[in-house]
């Protein structure tokens, strides 16, 4: 996908890592030069913040988020057993805020996000 298409909360991959936009701006093309693009964006999973200065027509990788649902099977420490309700496909992780933490108890359900081959706990269900 191309920079200039992209907008305040899209998402985008910087430095391997999936990041949301949280500020966008552009500057118009000089008499030697193209628009330049600067991002910021916010890691999904550590939270860590992220720029970017490149030309509008500049191509950028766009994750793809798969947002799926599951159920905590085990809790060990900080690390969750979790069975996804459609595959019955079972993994673990460790990637979740704080205020998730305290509301996550054995049998609840989660929706979580499969992003470049990890996994984070976004909100508990019901």
């Amino acid at each position: 996908m191309d920079l200039g298409s992209l907008k305040v909360g899209s998402y985008i991959i910087l430095d391997n890592e999936a990041c949301r936009i949280v500020s966008y701006d552009h500057s118009k093309p000089g008499k030697h030069g193209s628009a330049k693009a600067r991002v910021s964006a916010i890691s999904v999973f550590d939270g860590s913040k992220h720029n970017m200065v490149a030309p509008v027509s500049a191509n950028v990788e766009v994750p793809l988020i798969n947002k799926r649902t599951g159920q905590i099977i085990s809790i060990s420490g900080n690390t969750l057993q979790i069975m996804d309700l459609e595959t019955f496909e079972m993994f673990e992780t460790s990637s979740m805020e704080e205020e998730i933490r305290e509301k996550i108890t054995q049998g609840t359900e989660v929706e979580y996000w499969k992003v470049l081959e990890r996994v984070k706990i976004v909100r508990v269900k019901g």
